[in-house]
């Protein structure tokens, strides 16, 4: 497709539609009629199955950037496949005790946990709409609906906090746990990893390829709960928290094959889970004498 000529003194733009039928960008501005040289005048050779997009655009000072993207099912639905099996994940590692305890206790438990299952089942749901409405198109609906998810974003740290504490307290007082105390610093990682993505989520909510891989890693941070009820032999206890980086290191698979670079958003945020989970790991199996003097004031 062959945009027409620009008129003399203005700039044009021309647009071509690749072979996905997305809307891939070929810009080239012409002044007075006459292309600047920036090799545009062709479109890299189609792959299967992949189509390649290229733009040019002339930046503030007169130098022109290329940007080449691989689209295709991949980059298409990685976020909503994503958001599908995260679901799958929580389903999986909770349908071990929810029975016993949530839905048919021996012993009556909280009413916080409750609401706890329920805010925290209401993200993962929400994740999934929000990946579903972007994969559509509805961006504006997705944006309206977005400012829920921050009110339940918001909740989540404090009921997670809230319940852990309470929790901890119930197993002790009940069930008379020696783990309790130690245990706790689990939970309350996880909500910090949780907090400090999703906080820069909404931080860079208009940068949107840095606000979706930190919506999917915030996630991702809540899974470790689930994860740790897998079974034994599937996933021991110690390690529950590389089904966490598991998720993530999707996201990095993804951007290698897509984009062909790793995003700042998993250099920075994968290794800082990982020393993280390390030191976490490393004191609740070794109950570190620190954190039970931190717990036990905690718990008081």
């Amino acid at each position: 497709m062959v945009a027409p000529a620009p008129s003399p003194g203005k700039s044009d733009y021309r647009t071509v539609e690749n072979s996905a039928g997305n809307n891939g960008v070929l810009a080239c501005e012409v002044t007075r009629g006459k292309s600047k040289r920036c090799g545009c005048s062709t479109i890299g050779p189609r792959t299967s199955g992949i189509a390649r997009q290229t733009s040019f655009k002339p930046d503030p000072i007169g130098k022109i950037t290329m940007t080449t993207t691989h689209a295709g099912p991949l980059d298409k639905y990685f976020y909503f496949f994503m958001s599908l099996l995260i679901a799958v994940v929580v389903v999986c590692g909770f349908s071990r005790t929810v029975d016993q305890n949530l839905i048919h206790p021996a012993l009556p438990r909280p009413f916080l946990l409750y609401i706890h299952a329920a805010v925290f089942s209401g993200w993962v749901v929400f994740f999934i709409l929000q990946s579903t409405l972007v994969r559509t198109h509805n961006v504006r609906w997705h944006r309206r609906i977005g400012w829920f998810g921050v009110a339940l974003g918001v909740a989540i740290p404090v009921l997670g906090i809230s319940t852990a504490i309470t929790m901890a307290r119930f197993n002790i007082l009940h069930f008379h746990s020696t783990s309790a105390a130690s245990d706790l610093m689990i939970p309350l990682f996880d909500i910090v990893a949780f907090t400090s993505t999703f906080a820069l989520a909404i931080y860079w909510r208009k940068k949107p390829e840095f606000h979706r891989r930190l919506m999917l890693v915030a996630t991702c941070a809540l899974t470790a709960a689930a994860f740790g009820r897998f079974p034994p032999h599937l996933l021991p206890p110690v390690v529950f928290y590389a089904g966490v980086d598991l998720l993530i290191l999707f996201g990095v698979a993804r951007d290698l094959i897509v984009n062909r670079r790793i995003h700042q958003v998993y250099i920075c945020a994968l290794p800082a889970f990982i020393l993280g989970q390390v030191v976490v790991m490393y004191t609740n199996v070794h109950e570190l004498s620190y954190w039970l003097k931190i717990a036990d004031a905690i718990l008081r």
